[in-house]
């Protein structure tokens, strides 16, 4: 990654903290090395990826069970090596704003490769900033805990597992499984443990509560413009609350007023420029 433009500093509830999710995905394809430079450049506050288990056992950077929508292959990630995946292009179906393609723009070899978790905690470890860095485990997977282990390995390998040091990432680790989080838990109990909640989850976690051990709640965008009041419960519990996917002026207005901690977004720029 190129050295990047300093972002203003987050203040305590005061400037969200802006991370951008899969990398800046609006500009360029969502999980690849170029989408988390092109948002490095300019100037977020950390990063988000999602991450699965190959057939034998790497943790690479995908959203989708299958390889279908973000590569030129198909099948199921954990169904096939990390040879076979890193034959794939995972850049040429993402549109320009011109309507061209990856695949007619591409002047770099590198842009369509496959991203480990390992080469892009590489690439952080090599900036020295406490970059907030968002790992979201992915479940329900044919290897349950199986992801939890293979994390915290990768992690205890590049120092970040002690919690947060200066001139290192500040990682987080996120999961809508709670027992994913428990897992965590016990694995590295220094790492802080993130509760995501989708729009259709149980009210229980919309009135402050959380699982033991977890103090920040990720929330669907959509319960924020839904239940406001959701934010201060939380809040009002010491908890951070972190919200994605945070795309619309309106969303990133609510989101300030309300003093998120911090913002999710596939366009971080756009929500950098609307924060001032």
């Amino acid at each position: 990654m190129e050295a990047r433009a300093a972002g203003p500093p987050p203040g305590d509830r005061g400037r969200p903290r802006v991370v951008a999710h899969r990398g800046a995905s609006a500009e360029e394809p969502e999980h690849t090395l170029a989408a988390y430079t092109r948002a490095y450049s300019h100037g977020v506050d950390g990063i988000e990826c999602d991450v699965r288990l190959t057939a034998d056992h790497h943790l690479v950077c995908v959203h989708d069970r299958r390889v279908d929508r973000t590569s030129n292959g198909n099948g199921v990630i954990s169904t096939l090596e990390l040879a076979r995946l890193e034959e794939l292009d995972w850049a040429s179906w993402k549109e320009l704003d011109d309507g061209s393609s990856k695949e007619d723009a591409d002047v770099d070899p590198e842009r369509g490769r496959l991203l480990t978790l390992r080469r892009l905690l590489d690439s952080l470890v090599a900036q020295h900033e406490p970059l907030l860095t968002l790992i979201e485990t992915k479940h329900p997977t044919r290897y349950g805990g199986l992801v939890e282990r293979q994390l915290v390995t990768v992690l205890r390998d590049l120092g970040l597992t002690s919690g947060d040091l200066p001139q290192l990432p500040h990682v987080r680790v996120m999961s809508f499984s709670i027992l994913a989080l428990m897992r965590m838990r016990g694995l590295a109990p220094q790492v802080p443990l993130v509760y995501l909640v989708e729009a259709s989850a149980p009210r229980f976690s919309w009135d402050g509560s959380l699982p033991r051990g977890v103090n920040i709640i990720g929330l669907d965008v959509r319960i924020v413009r839904r239940t406001p009041s959701v934010v201060r419960a939380h809040q009002r519990r010491g908890h951070e609350v972190y919200v994605w996917t945070v795309n619309e002026p309106d969303d990133v207005r609510r989101c300030a007023d309300l003093g998120v901690d911090v913002i999710i977004s596939d366009r971080p720029g756009d929500v950098l420029g609307l924060l001032g």
